[in-house]
């Protein structure tokens, strides 16, 4: 497993001495006597003969989820499945989850899966998984539950904000994680999308940016690099992906208990890919740890502008520890990271230098508005290429009620629909959702007014350099 590998010998010699200090002292420890004769009572009295395994998993399930939201401890089949995560292939539903408040809350559904088909949306609590309350579930529980076989169905009741709670089923699949996805906007604008930080997401990186760099040639004028809905994943990923922009300086640093716990990542001299060319991150709400590292560092160099709307808030940095008796492991929530200006984002998330709701662009019908040139007695324009360009352009027929003087619209914004397709009921919607299905298309609100900003700075230097 790589998930911080860089961290993970640290983590292992800061944990030696703590546990040698509890065997030394294990015969007059309170907790341990405690524990040791809270287990003898269970094993004798209880109305059914258990197995030890099973008690002491348990009770160390208890102790890590105890911890934090992303501590836990997985038996040696939940630690294979997790290790094929990793790699970007598994069967299941393709969202990240955590536990708030005793509910099961979507960090963020992964592109192309169920849960993004669904529908299901960063923020969506699930209440219920096949009408079993998710209150009486661990975290590890509700993603078992949530697994299963390819092709079978999953009913989940989800609340989300500022609607009554809804049901929606969902059909397993096996999912198959393209990392990253990219293509030119018109000619000159690169558009990259991280969906997953997984082993293969440095390295298709790179080729999406030398892509588009051929492709677009000396018309290449910026990149637009969306990390919404990202849910995070490897730490060396995110800071090869921060790597790909920054030519030096601190990409992120890594704090534990002790000092010497601390680590610093720093780029590569030369590494930019794109050379300089102004970027646009977009972030929000499912943008989550990694994706959080990215983006920190990418606005404490400000070597981005970020765009969209504040991040999940996820800096804690979690090592995989395997556990040679039962062929498990423990994810253990080890220290927190740092932006390159010493941010922690812990709870707080990292808020976008342009704030942009998302939101439902629609046409707008200008056919019949009259122009200046469609009024009686208006004067002419004596220029003649400006005259050449009106005959090539006749007017509109007037329509009734077209407005006078008014520059045209090209869009507007309005609220998206908020309810999974086929949930029910339908009440009030959020303004502020969004549609997963809609990233990086014509529809995606956020990505057009990035890729205006990226043709307003390009415009602006153009003029400067004259």
């Amino acid at each position: 497993m790589r998930i911080l590998k860089v961290a993970a010998s640290a983590a292992l010699i800061a944990l030696a001495p703590v546990a040698a200090t509890v065997t030394a002292a294990d015969k007059s420890d309170v907790g341990v006597n405690l524990f040791t004769e809270v287990f003898e009572q269970v094993r004798a009295n209880y109305v059914e003969p258990v197995n030890d395994k099973q008690l002491v998993e348990g009770a160390i399930k208890g102790m890590l989820g105890s911890l934090d939201p992303h501590s836990n401890y997985m038996d040696a089949k939940e630690y294979r499945e997790m290790q094929v995560q990793t790699r970007g292939e598994f069967a299941g539903l393709g969202m990240q989850v955590t536990m708030e408040n005793g509910l099961v809350k979507v960090i963020s559904p992964i592109d192309d899966t169920p849960a993004a088909r669904a529908g299901l949306k960063p923020g969506d609590l699930i209440l219920a998984i096949d009408k079993a309350p998710v209150t009486d579930m661990t975290l590890s529980e509700a993603v078992d539950k949530l697994r299963g076989p390819v092709g079978t169905q999953v009913e989940l009741s989800v609340r989300r904000q500022g609607l009554d709670p809804f049901e929606v089923t969902l059909t397993r699949a096996e999912i198959h994680v393209e990392p990253v996805k990219y293509h030119l906007v018109g000619s000159d604008i690169g558009y990259i999308r991280i969906t997953s930080f997984s082993e293969r997401t440095g390295s298709a990186l790179e080729t999406a940016v030398k892509a588009m760099r051929q492709q677009a040639g000396d018309k290449f004028a910026g990149i637009v690099l969306d990390l919404r809905n990202n849910p995070g994943g490897l730490l060396d990923q995110a800071v090869a992906a921060s790597n790909a922009f920054l030519d030096q300086g601190e990409i992120v640093s890594i704090r534990g208990r002790r000092a010497q716990d601390t680590r610093r990542f720093e780029a590569q001299s030369g590494r930019d890919l794109a050379r300089g060319l102004p970027m646009v991150v977009l972030i929000n709400g499912g943008s989550a740890s990694a994706s959080e590292i990215v983006a920190g560092a990418l606005q404490d160099h400000h070597r981005a502008v970020l765009l969209g709307t504040r991040s999940f808030g996820k800096g804690s940095v979690q090592t995989v520890l395997p556990v040679k008796e039962s062929g498990g492991a423990i994810r253990l929530t080890t220290a927190l990271y740092f932006t390159p200006s010493g941010r922690s984002i812990q709870a707080t998330g990292i808020e976008p230098d342009v704030v942009v709701e998302p939101a439902k662009i629609e046409k707008v019908d200008v056919a019949g508005r009259l122009r200046e040139a469609d009024l009686r007695g208006a004067l002419k324009n004596t220029d003649a290429e400006a005259q050449d360009k009106a005959k090539s352009q006749p007017a509109a027929a007037p329509k009734p009620g077209a407005e006078h003087g008014n520059p045209d619209a090209k869009t507007t914004a309005a609220p998206p629909s908020n309810l999974p397709p086929g949930a029910k009921p339908v009440p009030r919607p959020e303004a502020s959702a969004l549609d997963p299905n809609l990233l990086g298309t014509d529809e995606d609100y956020q990505l057009v007014r990035a890729i205006d900003l990226l043709r307003g700075v390009t415009l602006f230097k153009k003029l400067a350099e004259q």
